[in-house]
């Protein structure tokens, strides 16, 4: 199967933005690029699927494979790596010279509960530690960059954290997934299932910190 260039040729068929493998086949290494700037920097991207992103187009590197389309390793690190820090320092700069306007004009309930749990970890874990953990929370990554710009992180800070955060997340997710292409016979053929699974895993902490809300809002009366 041949490899897919950087800049793939649009499929004619339409392309489902919330799919991984419709995203990989139609705009190869780019679309990567371009999926994790809108969900790491833009507040409207918080929807798309980064985590399965990346772990499927670990997968479909593995040469050999009989997946919908085959990539370049080295074309999704670097596309990867420069998506998710360009989009996360953009976000950072919009939030800097928008402020919590942003936010406010926003009627998204999961942008503002992610804008709470986002404003949490920089409170109790600093900014070093909430900035990359955020990256591998769904929802919060997407809010956590322009919210540090809105509460006045320091610059240096906020790019030094956030680069290792985004390189972090990027590699270990694309890794993963090449790691697993290349040791399990034909893993492509369970493509769906193990991406229904990467999602599952990477809304867990979402699942958690909602449940320990509600248990944190219930009073002694409620219980009695």
């Amino acid at each position: 199967m041949a490899v897919v260039p950087l800049f793939a040729a649009a499929a004619p068929q339409a392309v489902n933005v919330l799919d991984a493998g419709s995203l990989l086949a139609t705009f190869g290494a780019l679309g990567i690029a371009v999926v994790l700037f809108a969900e790491t920097g833009l507040l409207v991207g918080f929807f798309l699927p980064g985590d399965s992103l990346l772990f499927t187009a670990g997968l479909l590197c593995v040469p050999g494979g009989n997946g919908p389309v085959s990539l370049s390793l080295p074309q999704v690190l670097i596309a990867s790596v420069v998506g998710a820090l360009v989009g996360a320092q953009a976000g950072y700069w919009i939030g800097r010279r928008g402020g919590r306007a942003l936010l406010t004009r926003s009627k998204s309930r999961k942008l503002h509960e992610g804008a709470a749990r986002a404003e949490e970890l920089l409170a109790k874990y600093g900014h070093a530690k909430a900035i990359v953990l955020a990256r591998f929370v769904p929802i919060v990554r997407t809010v956590l960059n322009p919210l540090a710009g809105a509460l006045g992180v320091p610059a240096r800070v906020f790019a030094l954290w956030q680069i290792v955060g985004g390189a972090v997340w990027t590699c270990a997710l694309v890794l993963g997934g090449y790691a697993l292409g290349s040791s399990v016979p034909n893993v492509d053929r369970y493509l769906l299932p193990l991406v229904a699974l990467v999602v599952a895993v990477s809304l867990t902490p979402v699942a958690l910190e909602v449940l320990r809300a509600r248990r944190a809002r219930t009073t002694p009366e409620d219980v009695g």
